[in-house]
């Protein structure tokens, strides 16, 4: 049986909650781009309150009112009402789009406000409901929704829960309140438990150097077996890492100017063909800018289509330049001299202000660990392999590898990312990238 990651989370949802089991018994699960499993089930295994799920709510208890309770017209009432609230709640939020720690917001007088008013009004439906429900699926289904609706704002409101990070986001007209496990190992560790098979998990960059201690640790297995495997293709021989001289750190207010100068220089040596690509989407618009205009080669930037179609697109023009950020440094196959660059800006770090991150970094300090080795390191080194892996797809490939990045050489930590990389030929002198290309051509 093949399924993808979201459909063995959710099997392992069911079976935690003691609500049943959508897969049968196996002898082995294999999971192959396992790096992306943690994360992925630490959203399963999360819960949020939404802008949207409210909405949806209070629509269809209109619906059902009219439907099977035309005599009780206070849950039209309760529906307007609901409708009425989200708005509003949106707007305590302040009317920026962004992202956040649930302290930033969780002691705003008009967010508390709002959300205990909420609530409220959560009660009032699932008390109307109680009275009306019995018998009827659509107002049943509308109370059950309620009711988990009520239980996941009043541990968010709580906030005593541990092991949770609480969080929002805001988007356009719409908000998320979110609560994620800070840790699934033990999940993972119950339900491999309860399977009776053999787990086996795969991927071309789970491995921080020689180690998979911390791809192990997140899945609760750190006593497993583990290999590792050189790749098939020969990285000396199709392969250049180039490292630009004399860039500045990248906090230099220059620094993304001297990245699209680098970028450039090497893209006339590649004549296009390459991919550049970004650890935010600031850097990803001042590359853009720096570049337009520039190039003899079309230029494709993300967002200007969806992401399909500029890959289809940079396939078929064989020359372009393409500019992406996160969602470009995995799952893109593109074989052939089509791909023959990949420049990339920065060392991979997660974003201090991720709050998710931060949660993370927060619980291991108060456990005594150290934040930077044992998670924010790996998980960059498993980013920036992601990164890189974009270049060399099969054996006919050839290609340079741009790491633009000055802390690689002037911080202890850059020879865990180079060491992590295959072995291929390194240089610092822009002249061997030219010669690469040049031979390349003959």
């Amino acid at each position: 049986m093949v399924i993808n990651h979201h459909l063995l989370c959710a099997d392992m949802v069911l079976r935690e909650e003691g609500f049943g089991e959508v897969l049968p018994g196996a002898d082995a699960v294999i999971v192959d781009e396992a790096h992306q499993l943690p994360d992925i089930a630490a959203q399963f295994f999360g819960s949020s309150v939404s802008s949207r799920q409210l909405l949806d709510l209070a629509r269809d208890l209109a619906a059902a009112q009219r439907s099977e309770a035309a005599e009780a017209p206070q849950l039209a009432a309760i529906a307007a009402a609901l409708s009425d609230l989200v708005p509003r709640l949106r707007l305590a939020f302040g009317d920026q789009d962004r992202r956040g720690a649930w302290h930033e917001i969780g002691g705003s007088g008009p967010v508390v406000a709002a959300l205990e008013d909420l609530a409220g009004l959560l009660a009032d439906t699932d008390a109307a409901l109680s009275a009306l429900a019995r018998g009827a699926k659509d107002l049943e289904q509308c109370r059950a929704r309620t009711c988990g609706l009520q239980q996941r704002l009043d541990t968010l409101l709580d906030g005593a829960e541990d092991g949770l990070v609480r969080w929002f986001e805001l988007r356009g007209q719409g908000f998320r309140l979110h609560q994620t496990p800070l840790d699934v190992a033990a999940v993972f560790r119950g339900y491999q438990a309860r399977q009776g098979a053999a787990w086996i998990y795969t991927s071309a960059t789970l491995a921080v150097a020689e180690s998979f201690a911390h791809f192990a640790m997140q899945v609760g297995a750190p006593e497993a077996a583990t290999e590792r495997w050189d790749s098939p293709f020969d990285y000396r021989r199709q392969a250049l890492l180039f490292m630009p001289p004399d860039m500045p750190e990248p906090g230099a207010a220059d620094y993304d100017a001297r990245v699209a100068a680098a970028a450039l220089r090497v893209i006339k040596a590649s004549r296009g063909r390459a991919f550049c690509l970004f650890t935010s989407h600031r850097a990803l618009r001042l590359a853009a800018a720096a570049l337009a205009g520039r190039l003899e080669y079309p230029l494709l930037v993300q967002g200007q289509a969806p992401r399909a179609e500029l890959i289809e697109r940079f396939r078929r023009l064989g020359d372009a330049v393409l500019l992406g950020t996160s969602s470009f440094w995995e799952g893109v196959d593109v074989r052939g001299e089509a791909l023959s660059c990949v420049i990339i800006d920065r060392l991979p770090f997660g974003s201090p202000g991720d709050p998710l991150l931060q949660g993370r970094i927060d619980a291991l300090r108060r456990r005594g660990g150290n934040p930077f080795r044992e998670l924010q390191l790996p998980q960059a080194v498993i980013a920036l392999k992601q990164g890189a892996g974009r270049l060399i797809r099969d054996g006919a490939d050839r290609g340079v590898l741009v790491l633009c990045d000055p802390r690689l050489h002037s911080r202890g930590y850059g020879r865990v990312f180079l060491d992590s990389l295959p072995a291929m030929q390194r240089t610092r002198e822009f002249a061997m990238v030219e010669a690469f290309f040049t031979s390349g051509a003959a």
